[in-house]
């Protein structure tokens, strides 16, 4: 039976994304929060998360990598969240997200051991730039392009 469509939960509580003033955002089944910021300045330019004293990031043009991916998609597309190393789902974003066959020919995230959860921190951050809609269960949570 398909889940009902996406309801709007407010995942960020403040911040511009800057880092002197990161977004402060909650993952997708709303129970972890961590900050985000673009870096523009890194090389590549870099989406930094922070999780506790963990810092992750990803490569900036992932957003709009996932974004045009998820338009060709044209549905819900699972999420599949996975550590580095940890298997994904097949058709999920975290499996996209390290594929060969994606843009970057390969993960988009650029720390060794913390490639992973790509879906978990980044589609949050989509969302809140209003480019997809996003389910917040507590598992199993997918994600598609905005209308």
């Amino acid at each position: 039976m398909p889940k009902s469509p996406a309801k709007k939960v407010p995942t960020v509580t403040y911040g511009n994304g800057t880092p002197d003033d990161p977004w402060v955002l909650k993952t997708p089944s709303l129970s972890s929060e961590y900050q985000a910021w673009r870096d523009e300045s890194a090389t590549p330019p870099a989406l930094m998360v922070q999780v506790g004293t963990t810092k992750l990031s990803y490569q900036l043009r992932g957003i709009d990598d996932l974004v045009a991916m998820l338009e060709k998609a044209g549905d819900w597309v699972p999420l599949g969240n996975a550590d580095e190393g940890k298997p994904t789902p097949d058709g999920s974003v975290e499996a996209w997200a390290r594929s060969p066959k994606n843009p970057v020919k390969g993960y988009y995230g650029l720390r060794k051991g913390y490639r992973g959860r790509f879906a978990n921190y980044v589609t949050p951050v989509l969302e809140h730039l209003g480019l997809v809609e996003l389910e917040h269960g507590p598992k199993n949570n997918r994600v598609r392009s905005a209308p």
